[in-house]
């Protein structure tokens, strides 16, 4: 039987359907302020019965100091007492509203968010109890000190890891004295000197609505998000923004460092500070560094290293764009004999790459990857709120998801190459071994 094929103008009406309907599945951003100057990023998704809601401040630890491991501390103790109420007070209460409570720090923000179904009768007592734990957290004492101690025993643990290791070393070697250079967590020494009055300054300081920035994501009108962001801020001090992060210098020579450690394995990382976020070459570095490491097993390293060489299991690489320049780093595990053989091919790989770029076949398969696997990472509401608070946190365009895709399709090899070999230089890497010397 002959079929006999659609005629021109219905292929026309089903690529446009298809194209609008993928535009249409984009997240659709509302963006507004507060009178008391806190931020707020709202994306209304009726389909489920849900709101997501992220608090993000700019209290990461690079605002520790001198006092590393101060943020993070503060942040952890935030759902440990407020307002009179104790930890087991305020974990029971949002257990009954089937609500969940979550925090993070990382080096340029901290965050807590709240899941919690949209019926205000328990919507509303959630926020309510949030509200409670950003203004008035209580430092008790007791808490302080248990949270502490278990800080200072997973310090404790790191010390015998060789990835923690290799991982604290990196980062002192390539940021020097910049506030990147001290991680989220502290040091043994820095958080045994830490006290309760040092908390709540930080708190005070840092903890305040024109440092916030609310993201909303749920079945909720504009009205209701509104009235949302209002409650959950109305009740820190005004406050005043933090003074911008110095830049990142950039280093002026190579840098090696092997740490002796007992493991059967040598951790590898080399690296150096990479880009900012909104660098105006972020997706040139993000699809090449795609096709170099970033895509897993079938990345260049991951051929070059374990496919074709067998030296070991894992090897990736990656861009962390922060506030300022985060970090560029590259890394493999192997064997102790093969330590040598590997971390040589490891920055022969990164070398070529710099050099030559991609081949047009590696673009092509990185785009087809990269843009069709997207729909998915902003396919639920806990998906977007992290979009959300990334892109008003780092002030980037409303329509960056929307545009996404176009950003990466316009990626060239041109493009890759110039990009990698204008923030890469392999002849002033950090280089950190941690392992046994053979």
């Amino acid at each position: 039987m002959q079929i006999t094929p659609p005629p021109f103008w219905l292929g026309l009406f089903f690529l446009s359907w298809l194209f609008c309907h993928n535009a249409s599945s984009q997240p659709t951003i509302q963006h507004w302020q507060t009178d008391s100057g806190t931020r707020v990023y709202f994306v209304p998704a009726p389909d489920l019965p849900m709101v997501d809601i992220e608090i993000v401040f700019d209290a990461g630890s690079a605002r520790d100091g001198k006092q590393s491991g101060l943020a993070m501390l503060t942040n952890d103790l935030l759902s440990e007492g407020a307002a009179g109420h104790s930890a087991d007070e305020i974990a029971e209460h949002f257990d009954n509203l089937g609500a969940e409570l979550s925090n993070s720090v990382d080096s340029d923000m901290a965050s807590v968010s709240l899941r919690s179904l949209s019926e205000p009768a328990l919507l509303q007592p959630a926020v309510n109890m949030l509200a409670l734990l950003l203004a008035k957290p209580d430092f008790e004492a007791t808490a302080f000190e248990r949270l502490r101690q278990q800080t200072l025993i997973g310090l404790k643990y790191q010390e015998q890891q060789p990835s923690s290791l290799a991982r604290k070393a990196f980062y002192q070697s390539a940021f020097g004295k910049h506030p990147y250079a001290s991680l989220s967590d502290g040091t043994a020494k820095t958080v045994s000197a830490l006290t309760r009055d040092d908390l709540k300054a930080f708190h005070g300081r840092y903890y305040v609505a024109k440092n916030a920035l609310i993201s909303i994501v749920g079945a909720l009108e504009r009205t209701a998000a509104e009235t949302l962001a209002k409650t959950i801020i109305e009740q820190l001090s005004p406050g005043e923004t933090p003074l911008a992060l110095p830049p990142v210098i950039e280093l002026e020579q190579a840098l090696t460092q092997h740490i002796e450690h007992p493991s059967t394995q040598t951790h590898i990382l080399i690296g150096q500070p990479g880009v900012a976020r909104g660098d105006p070459d972020y997706f040139n570095l993000y699809v090449g560094n795609y096709i170099l490491g970033g895509s897993g097993l079938v990345s260049r390293l991951s051929e070059r290293i374990r496919e074709q060489r067998g030296l070991a299991y894992s090897t990736y690489s990656y861009f962390s764009p922060r506030r300022v320049a985060g970090p560029f780093i590259a890394s493999v595990k192997t064997r102790q004999d093969q330590a040598t053989e590997a971390m040589t091919l490891l920055k022969q790989t990164l070398a070529e790459f710099i050099k030559q770029g991609p081949s047009a076949a590696e673009l092509k398969k990185a785009k087809q990857g990269i843009t069709g696997s997207f729909p998915l990472r902003i396919k639920s509401n806990s998906n977007i709120i992290g979009y959300l608070s990334m892109l008003g946190y780092y002030r980037l365009p409303l329509d960056y998801l929307h545009t996404f895709n176009q950003n990466v399709e316009g990626v060239t090899v041109d493009k890759i190459r110039k990009a990698f070999q204008q923030r890469i230089h392999p002849d002033k890497l950090v280089t950190i071994t941690v392992g046994q010397v053979q």
